[in-house]
């Protein structure tokens, strides 16, 4: 395994603890125009100004008042088994976004983990970021909601999702540095949660409409990267770290 650098190196360049001015318009009209669940905090925040521009719900989900948080202190906020994953992911999402010219308002991720609260505890989330704003073919802002989910059950597997036009190069971009990971994609869960009911691979690509090898690119890495031997052992790993239900 090759020494790796900081995690979060990348998306440390891009990103400040200057918190949200929630008494601009600007924020003011964020707060009208989008929707906030119960359970749930949203930032956005502006590569343009390199600052936080809006933020909501933050005190209830992990005790910050939303004038005070900032876009350093949630990337650091996750709890410590989660976050090389988390900053790894972070990194190369926004690199991949940043090789991208077009549709970038389609591009978003999600990861399952748990962020520490202001008063130590634990919070189980489903974080999504994706991005907001752009111009010209560049990114201006990125729009991140941290839901609380207390029936997430977390093992020792990692588990995010990758969206967008090309969802399939996204996803293989991130699967490059996130073999280091004991982690699962979504894509690949579901192609696996198929070969637990009995599928065979053939049977899998058609249920999934795509091609015989783009199943085995899903599930033969697992082999590799969760050390197991067979299918066989392989089902029962997912089953025994909560990957499947």
């Amino acid at each position: 395994m090759t020494e790796k650098k900081n995690f979060g190196d990348y998306s440390r360049n891009f990103i400040t603890n200057i918190p949200a001015d929630l008494e601009s318009e600007q924020a003011k009209y964020f707060r009208q125009t989008i929707p906030k669940f119960p359970d749930e905090a949203i930032y956005i925040y502006s590569f343009k100004e390199n600052r936080m521009i809006f933020a909501h719900g933050w005190e209830e989900v992990v005790g910050y008042k939303d004038d005070e948080i900032n876009m350093l202190a949630i990337v650091n906020m996750s709890a410590p088994e989660f976050a090389p994953f988390s900053h790894d992911l972070n990194d190369k999402a926004l690199q991949f976004i940043h090789g991208k010219t077009k549709s970038l308002e389609s591009y978003s991720f999600t990861i399952e983990l748990k962020k520490i609260h202001k008063n130590g505890a634990h919070v189980p989330m489903i974080v999504r970021v994706g991005v907001f704003s752009s111009d010209n073919g560049r990114i201006e802002s990125i729009i991140g909601r941290f839901q609380i989910n207390r029936s997430l059950i977390f093992g020792k597997v990692m588990r995010y999702a990758a969206y967008g036009p090309e969802k399939e190069k996204f996803e293989e971009e991130l699967n490059k540095i996130l073999f280091y990971h004991l982690a699962i994609s979504n894509k690949e869960k579901e192609a696996l949660s198929l070969v637990a009911r009995g599928y065979s691979f053939k049977e899998i690509a058609h249920e999934l409409n795509v091609s015989h090898s783009a199943i085995e690119k899903r599930i033969i890495p697992l082999y590799k990267r969760f050390n197991v031997k067979s299918l066989t052992h392989l089902v029962s790993f997912a089953y025994d770290n909560n990957i499947l239900p």
